[in-house]
């Protein structure tokens, strides 16, 4: 058995390719990816990635484990293949999958013991229920809901509402949704109402994205959190900002700072990942800059 992390992120490295007004790129890719490309250029954590990947893609990891990065890969058939296709509001997004991944298993993950595990789902099936009870019965566990409301259908991804989010909710400590995801998950379209309705579906920490407007952060009782979105100098690739927002906010979570400062330290980070394509490749002291110095816009709810 492995010592105790401080924060592990569980989810496969894809391959993208993002097609932008600007041009068209072909990378890496995937949660597990710019969650840990984001995590490495931040101190002071014990950090550890498992992910599976194509053997095609082992490149990948070998170039992440040369950058000091513990990483466990699992095998698999193929790696995930998304397109991402971006008009000039970085907000809305097109995809298409042109290969699937393996899912995980509680065998890939019934080894690592870690405070804080994010589940970094891009599938429906990516990561069952029982794998996500079992993660949950040794650490809190974090998910994007994201990909539990993707559906793959010949090669077009299409919302789906979460089928088994009732019981898996009850499990997972924090959880992210955008305005479109939340609406989705709960019916509502008014921030305060999803956020709440999550909570008392068991979340403890909900955490809702507003793109270019902000974000808000629920934990019970009166209080909304509203975080600032920070403005960037320029939008340039937008995939990957949410997995960047979750790297900063579990970070500063895992490290027993509040909720306010956690959630502001993520919209910096991603601020300055949108500044270019690919993850993010600034410093500590770089997010602070933009927290200290960038044009502050909150949301309303």
């Amino acid at each position: 058995m492995e010592k105790k992390h401080d924060l592990c992120c569980v989810g496969h490295i894809t391959l993208d390719k993002v097609v932008t007004p600007k041009n068209t790129v072909h990378m890496p890719g995937g949660t597990a990816f710019y969650f840990t490309h984001a995590i490495k250029n931040l101190k002071g954590i014990d950090y550890k990635l498992i992910t599976a990947v194509g053997e095609n893609e082992h490149s990948v990891v070998e170039e992440l484990r040369s950058e000091g990065i513990n990483v466990s890969a699992m095998p698999s058939k193929y790696s995930h293949f998304f397109e991402n296709i971006y008009g000039e509001n970085q907000d809305n997004r097109t995809q298409n999958v042109l290969a699937k991944a393996d899912p995980f298993t509680i065998e890939s993950v019934k080894d690592v013991e870690a405070n804080i595990i994010h589940l970094g789902s891009l599938m429906a099936d990516d990561f069952s229920l029982d794998v996500l009870k079992y993660v949950a019965s040794k650490s809190k566990v974090s998910v994007d809901s994201q990909g539990y409301l993707r559906e793959v259908r010949g090669k077009k991804v299409y919302p789906i509402d979460w089928t088994e989010k009732l019981e898996a909710l009850k499990h997972i400590h924090f959880l992210k949704a955008n305005e479109l995801e939340m609406e989705v998950l709960t019916g509502y379209n008014d921030v305060k109402s999803a956020a709440k309705q999550l909570y008392d579906w068991g979340v403890k920490e909900v955490l809702i994205t507003l793109g270019s407007l902000g974000s808000v952060i629920y934990a019970g009782g009166d209080e909304y959190i509203r975080i600032p979105a920070y403005k960037p100098k320029e939008v340039v690739d937008a995939t990957g900002c949410g997995d960047t927002y979750m790297t900063g906010y579990l970070y500063k979570r895992a490290l027993g700072e509040s909720l306010e400062q956690a959630g502001r330290f993520a919209a910096a980070i991603s601020s300055l990942k949108i500044e270019n394509i690919g993850p993010f490749k600034g410093s500590y002291q770089d997010i602070i800059n933009v927290m200290e110095n960038s044009e502050e816009k909150y949301p309303e709810i």
